[in-house]
């Protein structure tokens, strides 16, 4: 299938068989550290601190992640970012089962991981861009979205056996085993293309001009530090949603996330039949993201959320994934980790902001207008988009993929 194009590429089979492992246990690690901390305090604000702490560097420090990575070798920088998490989540094992866990040195452990993911995150994305033909890149970017939503849904569901047969504690240990999968696969990949990059290059500064100066990078930018910022909140909402508007348990919750996870997984797939995104495919995921938000606000009961959610996850998760390979495609090899790194930033980094302001407006008007809320940034990124003019790629070494911008 067009879809799985990117699989005929060697280097990315080795990665993306790394990825599913480490992915799932990346998550499975979420699930068991959120279950170690209620253990520990039974407090719901000791797990909201921890959850914090680890997205706090992201929040301060994000952009400058991808300076890291475009100063050095991507594979060499992976397999050292992956040999740190599996230390880190090693780390707790060993704490957690020698009774020294606290509340405290799992916060400074989510820290020490946040850190490591500014520079990861980045580079991992930029990663495979070298590993396929440029063709290929959009099947490339959504196989790799299939992995981490997939891994959203298996990770918690492997963390809950492993809990009720083992306990949580092993959790952390079969996470830092999972990191073993990518670095075996790092260490035979050889790219098909390698990344420029220098000790001299610019810092962020120098990427936002150059972001500035290009329309088709500025755009998928500008698009998501709107749409970030109100509407990828569900964490947020659905809890509320579903007990509140819907007088539902914790098996409502269970039900509306799935059906986001699942209509997610579909939109990744269908992305990857797009060989050549294109600013109005962004412009329409964007309209259709709102429109599907609408429908689930006015939802009148939880079958109709759900069927509304299915395809809210679709076009949410169709948009990101066109965005990332868009930018991915209009930017410099030398730039490319800066770029990726404020792409990261306006759609990860902005979270604890959009979380707070959604959680404002669903204390002030419930729920449903937190959802309109984000259906009327998606909305107002998809108009604002539509008037822009992209005008064709100027860098030169880039002008084979100049049939992308239009």
């Amino acid at each position: 299938m067009n879809t799985f194009r990117a699989l005929r590429s060697v280097p990315f089979r080795w990665y993306f068989a790394g990825q599913v492992a480490s992915a799932s246990g990346t998550f499975l690690q979420q699930t068991a550290v959120g279950w170690l901390v209620l253990q520990l305090t039974g407090s719901a604000s000791a797990l909201g601190l921890v959850l914090a702490a680890g997205g706090l560097p992201a929040l301060l420090l994000g952009p400058w992640g991808g300076g890291v990575a475009d100063r050095f070798d991507l594979r060499r920088l992976l397999i050292v970012t992956q040999a740190i998490y599996a230390v880190l989540a090693a780390s707790i094992w060993a704490l957690a089962a020698t009774g020294h866990a606290g509340v405290p040195l799992v916060v400074v452990v989510s820290v020490l991981g946040g850190v490591v993911g500014i520079v990861d995150s980045p580079a991992r994305q930029a990663f495979v861009g070298s590993l396929v033909p440029p063709d290929d890149l959009a099947s490339a970017v959504s196989l790799n979205g299939v992995v981490m939503n997939s891994a959203r849904v298996v990770g918690p569901a492997l963390a809950g056996i492993l809990i009720v047969a083992v306990g949580v504690i092993p959790c952390f240990l079969v996470n830092a085993i999972s990191y073993l999968a990518v670095i075996a696969a790092l260490l035979v990949i050889r790219p098909l293309s390698a990344a420029r990059h220098s000790a001299r290059s610019g810092g962020v500064a120098d990427a936002i001009r150059y972001a500035r100066g290009r329309e088709q990078v500025l755009v998928p930018l500008a698009m998501m530090s709107v749409v970030g910022l109100l509407a990828f909140n569900f964490p947020v909402v659905l809890p509320v949603l579903a007990k509140e508007t819907f007088h539902g348990d914790g098996g409502t919750y269970g039900l509306l996330s799935t059906m986001l996870s699942v209509g997610s997984i579909a939109g990744s797939l269908g992305v990857g039949l797009i060989r050549h995104p294109r600013r109005i495919y962004l412009v329409r995921t964007a309209f259709v993201f709102g429109l599907a938000m609408i429908a689930v606000a006015v939802a009148p009961g939880v079958l109709s959320a759900s069927a509304a959610l299915l395809i809210t996850g679709a076009a949410a998760f169709a948009f990101t994934t066109l965005a990332s390979t868009t930018i991915q495609l209009h930017t410099a090899p030398e730039y490319r980790g800066r770029i990726v790194a404020l792409w990261v930033f306006v759609y990860i980094g902005t979270t604890p902001i959009g979380s707070v302001l959604t959680g404002w407006i669903s204390g002030w008007g419930g729920p449903r207008a937190a959802l309109l809320a984000g259906a009327a940034a998606c909305l107002v990124a998809a108009a604002a988009a539509f008037r822009v003019k992209t005008p064709p790629h100027p860098d030169a070494a880039l002008r084979d993929l100049t049939p992308v911008a239009r």
